[in-house]
Formats: structure tokens, C-alpha cells, sequence
């Protein structure tokens, strides 16, 4: 990650390996069309790991039933998740709603900072949310190894480019400054750069924007895409 900007304002920028697990497990578990933000396939696409033991199909995908796992006495706020499966409700609609909730963690800087979720091999973090924690347990090996791929490619771009891409952001806040004749007031914004098979930009929070890899790269775009957005903000 990198950070730009003053004391008055701010705009981080990264490629999350929290957040590429995030998406990876949901385009693996087929939940592309059931959960929000309605964000693009993942660029490449993640290929499924088959495994040797405790395999059965669900809707055309191998999953792992994991072992009967002990429950962790940590505290409510270190997991995701409701209280378990809700009775009788579809698994669907409940790993959709889990991964919803883990989205919102991995998609947000601060929350994801405080602690890892992600912590092999029974994931405890996610045992109050039971269908996505059997998702994990089955998808993690193809989702790691697609995430850290990922993950060293926007690092080695990142650093290779890191003065055209600061100048990207930094030209584009004071050319907003010199038109208004004064200094930007505080604002933050934080930019999660996927590999997204679309280019464009999402809304993910509050102060976050995920843009697809192909528009970072852009650099004429990207800044085309900035200026409104930090004309609203400054």
C-alpha cells in the first residue's frame, strides 16, 4: 500500500490480499449473481483445486466437508457471521449473506487492519458463519495461490510505476487546489486496484472505491476518472 497526500488530506492506494481471497472464494463458490457490490469476474479467473479426501459435488463444484470442528471461545467482534446457520434456511442464501459480511471487512481499511480472518487450517473466525467457513476450507488452496500471485504482480507494477502513479493522484488534488485557490479540506480516499475483467469503478464503502488493474494502468483515465471525484471532495 501507498499513501499520498498532506496532513488535510489523503488518498491510500492497494491491491488487498484480504480482499482478492474475498472475491476469489466467491467467484469459486458461484455466488457472482447473489451478493453485492455487483462487481466484475475476477481477470484471470481462479481455476478450482480438486482434492483427494472428503470430496463431494455441490452444483457442479468440488467441496470439502470439513471435520467437526471445536468452537472458539474469541471475542464476538474477531468473527464474521451470525450465531451459525439460520434453521431451515437455504445454504445459498446463507453463504451469500456470510460472504456479504466478510466483504465488508476485507473491503474496509481500518476493519481489515486489526487482525487476520484468514488463518489456516479451521479458520475459527468464521465458525459462527458455517457455510462460508466450509466455502474457505474448500477453495483456500486455489484462492491462495491465485490471491499471491495476484497480490506480487500489483506489488512489482506498483513499484515500478510508484512516481507516475503518485503523480497521477497528487497533480490531479492540486490542479483541483489552483482552481479553487485554496487548499483542499480533509478528505480520504482509499483505492483497492483488482483484477477485474471490466474496467471501471465501484463504490465497495464509505471511503472506498475499487477500480479494475486495467484502469489503474491507464493513466490518462484514471486521472480522467479522479478529477470529478476529488472536485467533490475537495
Amino acid at each position: 500500500m501507498f499513501v499520498e497526500g498532506t496532513l488535510r488530506w489523503q488518498v491510500t492506494e492497494d491491491c488487498p490480499w484480504d480482499l482478492l481471497m474475498a472475491l476469489a472464494v466467491r467467484d469459486l463458490a458461484g455466488l457472482e449473481e447473489r451478493v453485492r457490490p455487483a462487481l466484475p469476474p475476477l481477470d484471470p479467473a481462479v481455476a478450482p483445486v480438486l482434492r483427494a479426501h472428503r470430496n463431494e459435488p455441490v452444483d457442479g463444484r468440488m467441496r470439502v466437508r470439513p471435520a467437526p470442528l471445536a468452537g472458539s471461545p474469541g471475542s464476538a467482534g474477531s468473527r464474521v457471521g451470525g450465531s451459525g446457520s439460520p434453521t431451515g434456511a437455504d445454504r445459498g442464501d446463507a453463504l451469500a449473506r456470510q460472504w456479504q459480511a466478510w466483504f465488508e471487512v476485507a473491503s474496509d481499511r481500518h476493519r481489515r487492519l486489526t487482525g487476520p480472518l484468514l488463518q489456516p487450517p479451521h479458520f475459527e473466525a468464521f465458525d459462527r458463519a458455517i457455510e462460508l467457513q466450509d466455502a474457505i476450507i474448500a477453495h483456500y488452496d486455489a484462492a491462495a495461490g491465485w490471491a499471491d500471485a495476484r497480490h506480487a504482480e500489483y506489488l512489482a507494477t506498483s513499484l515500478e510505476q510508484h512516481a507516475r502513479r503518485a503523480a497521477d493522484i497528487v497533480e490531479v488534488v492540486h490542479a483541483r487546489e489552483f482552481e479553487l485557490r485554496r487548499q483542499a479540506g480533509y478528505f480520504r480516499l482509499d483505492i483497492d486496484v483488482l483484477p477485474l475483467a471490466a474496467k471501471g469503478a465501484w463504490i465497495v464503502g464509505p471511503h472506498t472505491v475499487a477500480i479494475s488493474a486495467t484502469l489503474r494502468s491507464d493513466s490518462a483515465a484514471f486521472r480522467d476518472w479522479l478529477r470529478p471525484l476529488v472536485s467533490a471532495l475537495v
